[in-house]
């Protein structure tokens, strides 16, 4: 009983206290959900329950900021208020609406659900960025650009290399206004540029920027070292040293040490460079190394000898053939080489006909400094006498020279002396050999009774290979 007596009261205060404060519906909040920036839209709030002759102030505030009001309206019996706003680029995001009675304290504020609003900002400006550092960088390096733009809001990029679009793939990689480069060479070099864009409804928007040159350098590959000899005048020599590498972005620098010593360096713009050094003949000198160096890091030759020797005989000359059909020579191969020398240049002769390069029936085949090779086919043309001589590729003022030998096609094709006369000692000996199986095989048969018939026996054995059977022999016994 004491308890539905306190329900009823505590019923009938709660009556009291809702007639006492009015309530306040939830506002609620429309209006444009994109906007161009510097462009005035209308935003508006409405309450569908509202206390009665009750003036409802209406604000508009970016959710989670109360300390900055973007706009204000005073609402008379549910008036929906309007807030016109010049559009900038901090309005974006969630708007809300707060309602609250203007001289009723006692009536609590309600707020809307956020509304979202996105600001275009036209873009302006474009620029590219070298996030990585320095316009010239070597293989190898990453590259990282970034599209930087003094205005604009909601923006899609696209960059260009050489005015040509560029995709992702496994060598780009695009990543909003951002384009790396992992492992960088020379063709990632050249004018790169991005392109900026966003827009508005039908209007699009975009900017350009100035093309930044980017320079990827090649490493300098491992140069190749070689010299040649130079004859001053009869008493001095000098050796031009080349040293050249096959790749490289230039300008390069060229250094050449005679082992830890440096004899000289320079740079130069292409892959290639010469030193003169003196020398003396018949003695080593050292090693030599070129170095190169185009910017990142050294790349080392081979050690190579500082030796110069001058050619040596006795002039050896030698050669082996091929056979074709029927065992008939074909083609020959002819050797020269010198006892010693380190720069020989060959000269090959057919009579007093010197014979270089390529031919109707002759190819010549350098392998310095070793030998020099005579490739020929056998024929008509090619009869004669052969020899080849050396002498220094510096100076050609003393030449030696090999025996000569006579060849034709007849002469390669007869057989030598020696293999005629084993040819026909074998033959000879198997002769004789049969006439001892003859004389044994006559000696040794049936001979005391018969001896025409142990000597026709004999014969047959010896020619044949069998003695007569029986029958044979009975019927000579009978005759």
């Amino acid at each position: 009983m004491f308890m539905l007596l306190f329900v009823i009261i505590l019923g009938k205060q709660q009556t009291h206290t809702a007639l006492q404060h009015p309530y306040l519906g939830k506002p609620w909040v429309s209006g444009p959900s994109v906007a161009l920036e510097k462009e005035i839209v209308d935003f508006h709030c409405q309450l569908f329950a509202y206390p009665k002759n009750e003036p409802i102030l209406l604000r508009l505030f970016k959710e989670g900021d109360r300390s900055k009001l973007l706009a204000l309206y005073t609402s008379l019996d549910g008036e929906p208020g309007v807030f016109p706003i010049i559009i900038k680029h901090h309005h974006e995001g969630n708007l809300e609406c707060v309602a609250s009675a203007q001289n009723n304290t006692l009536i609590k504020p309600t707020t809307s659900n956020p509304h979202h609003l996105k600001v275009i900002v036209p873009v302006k400006d474009a620029k590219v960025v070298i996030s990585s550092g320095k316009k010239e960088l070597f293989e190898g390096a990453t590259l990282e650009l970034h599209c930087q733009c003094q205005a604009g809001t909601h923006v899609t990029y696209k960059w260009l290399l050489n005015g040509r679009p560029v995709s992702p793939s496994p060598l780009y990689y695009v990543s909003d206004n951002y384009l790396r480069i992992y492992r960088t060479n020379s063709e990632h070099s050249g004018s790169y540029a991005c392109i900026a864009f966003n827009q508005y409804n039908n209007t699009v928007f975009n900017s350009t920027s100035p093309g930044a040159v980017i320079t990827v350098r090649d490493l300098v590959s491992n140069p190749d070292i070689s010299f040649t000899v130079l004859k001053q005048d009869s008493q001095n020599y000098s050796v031009v040293v080349s040293c050249l590498s096959t790749r490289g972005t230039p300008p390069v620098t060229f250094s050449l040490y005679n082992r830890k010593d440096l004899v000289a360096n320079m740079t130069v713009e292409d892959r290639n460079a010469t030193f003169s050094v003196p020398i003396v003949l018949d003695r080593h000198l050292g090693w030599l190394q070129c170095q190169a160096d185009n910017g990142d890091r050294t790349a080392y030759s081979q050690w190579m000898p500082l030796e110069v020797v001058p050619v040596g005989g006795p002039v050896s000359m030698h050669y082996d053939y091929d056979i074709g059909e029927n065992f008939v020579v074909v083609g020959l191969r002819f050797y020269c080489k010198a006892a010693k020398g380190t720069h020989p240049r060959f000269q090959w002769f057919l009579n007093t006909t010197l014979l270089y390069g390529r031919g109707s029936f002759y190819y010549v085949v350098e392998q310095p400094p070793e030998r020099s090779v005579l490739l020929m086919s056998v024929g008509r043309d090619s009869a004669g006498t052969y020899h080849c001589q050396v002498s220094d590729s510096f100076d050609n003022a003393t030449a030696l020279s090999s025996k000569r030998l006579y060849l034709d096609k007849e002469v390669l094709n007869r057989l030598p002396v020696l293999v005629v006369a084993i040819v026909f000692g074998c033959f000879s000996f198997i002769i004789v050999l049969v006439s001892i199986c003859c004389v044994i095989g006559v000696v040794f048969s049936e001979f005391t009774l018969f001896p025409l018939s142990s000597l026709v026996i004999g014969v047959e054995l010896c020619f044949h290979g069998k003695i007569p059977d029986a029958k044979w022999k009975k019927n000579l016994f009978e005759n």
